[in-house]
């Protein structure tokens, strides 16, 4: 099933349900030998309920260097959320972006935040790095790690 249909009917149970939900979707990376495995998650929080996520995995072969790396997750993250934010508008539903991004200068992930962060806003969308990027930091690592 297309996920905008999953995600509909996600959004129309929970509605039924009166679930105040929250979404935060983010994308993850490892490099495994010549493969770099991504895997982006679509988060579901239920207010003061839990919550549960959906994963995609995917594998490239394409070197890419640490910057382009972190871009690439972004992009794929603002790739879910704007085919998403449309749904998540008629619902009312609050969704933010989350980049495995260190804000700490000492980090080489940090050498892509200002593209990142410049990215996502300007998407119109709320953007979250470490440490408050869950999502990505979290969810997304314990898939490719």
């Amino acid at each position: 099933m297309p996920i905008e249909e999953e995600v509909r009917n996600i959004l129309m149970k929970e509605k039924e349900m009166c679930s105040e939900l929250k979404v935060c979707i983010g994308t993850d990376s490892q490099v495994k030998g010549k493969e770099i495995e991504f895997a982006t998650v679509i988060v579901f929080i239920r207010k003061g309920k839990g919550g549960f996520m959906y994963i995609h995995n995917e594998i490239t072969t394409r070197r890419m260097a640490i910057k382009e790396r972190m871009l690439e997750e972004v992009a794929r993250s603002i790739d879910i959320a704007f085919a998403l934010c449309s749904l998540f508008i008629a619902f009312n539903v609050d969704m933010e972006v989350h980049a495995d991004i260190n804000t700490n200068p000492h980090f080489k992930s940090h050498d892509a935040l200002k593209e990142a962060m410049g990215y996502i806003m300007g998407m119109g969308f709320t953007f979250k790095a470490k440490p408050n990027a869950f999502a990505s930091s979290s969810c997304a690592n314990k898939i490719v790690h």
